[in-house]
């Protein structure tokens, strides 16, 4: 060796190892800093920025023209005093507990059925998501063809048959099960799709040392399928119910809110505050609330799932 070659344990080679490692280190974070900043930035734009406006508009009275004038804590005083907001929360809360069980069990239901291997499987799959990618106006649109009261489908078939026919969406009674049946016809295919891709990942050995052991098929599923299923079965319970506490797309494109504002969800009352009263402080107390309410629900839904054992996040 040279004597004027550092050695290894030399303090002048570690002091450059040390700082080609800090180097390296600086391009792998701007590296991926340039990656993801484009999509940092447009998500805080399209979601923090709007969420502390919208914070800063329920402590305001504005109607879109004039000055904003600071007003406190009143919007949320007058939202809560307003039985057309509590009504809104009523129908919120019926449609939820409608449509959130129903779109699970028939999500399950399907993709059990669908988890086979039988002639022209894959046409049956794509035949049950189609309905998914419909938009919400065409939905919205096909269910009041299908039940209105004079001229629907539905009711020409009961006529036909001698039967009652219901008022459906003009019945304060029946206008939301109508709007929860029109949503499980596009949503429960999501559903389906997040358990049939659940169910494949389940151990087939364990299937198959079930059934030698002599279990038939309903000890099968629910003691060696559902537990691998629990932690999907939280997060489409959460997804769900996000989705039908949002609820507004499918009451605008087919009720309008009506019969008498029995199908105003809570997002149709900020729609009709802010853009239809230019109210936007109100409209925007009332979203705050709505986010508030969405927060507490899925926080309970996932502190419960923790204590049961069936973390999905």
């Amino acid at each position: 060796m040279f004597a004027g070659a550092p050695s290894a344990g030399h303090p002048g080679a570690d002091h450059g190892r040390a700082r080609r490692r800090r180097a390296r280190s600086l391009r792998e974070l701007l590296t991926g800093w340039a990656f993801v900043g484009p999509a940092s930035v447009i998500v805080l734009g399209l979601s923090i920025f709007p969420a502390g406006w919208s914070f800063l508009l329920g402590l305001q009275s504005w109607n879109g023209f004039t000055d904003p004038v600071f007003v406190g804590g009143a919007n949320f005083a007058e939202i809560f005093s307003d039985p057309d907001f509590l009504g809104a929360v009523e129908h919120t809360a019926l449609y939820t507990v409608l449509f959130v069980p129903m779109s699970v069990l028939a999500g399950l239901f399907l993709a059990v059925a669908l988890n086979r291997r039988i002639r022209l499987i894959g046409f049956y799959r794509t035949a049950i998501f189609v309905p998914f990618v419909a938009s919400a106006a065409a939905t919205g649109i096909l269910s009041t063809y299908l039940f209105d009261p004079q001229y629907g489908l539905v009711n020409n078939v009961l006529r036909s048959l001698g039967l009652p026919t219901p008022g459906w969406l003009q019945d304060q009674s029946q206008a939301m099960l109508v709007i929860a049946l029109m949503s499980l016809w596009g949503q429960a295919a999501f559903t389906t799709v997040i358990y049939l891709a659940a169910l494949q990942d389940v151990p087939g050995e364990l299937i198959e040392a079930a059934r030698l052991d002599g279990a038939n098929r309903w000890q099968t599923f629910w003691r060696i399928i559902w537990p691998h299923l629990s932690p999907v079965t939280v997060f489409t319970v959460i997804w769900q119910t996000i989705q039908a506490i949002q609820l507004f797309d499918l009451v605008f494109t087919s009720t309008r809110g009506g019969p008498l504002g029995a199908t105003t969800t809570i997002v149709y009352y900020v729609y009709q505050k802010a853009f239809r009263e230019l109210q936007f402080g109100a409209g925007s107390a009332a979203a705050l609330v709505l986010f508030a309410l969405t927060l507490l629900i899925t926080l309970g839904v996932v502190v419960y799932s923790r204590r049961r054992g069936m973390e999905a996040f």
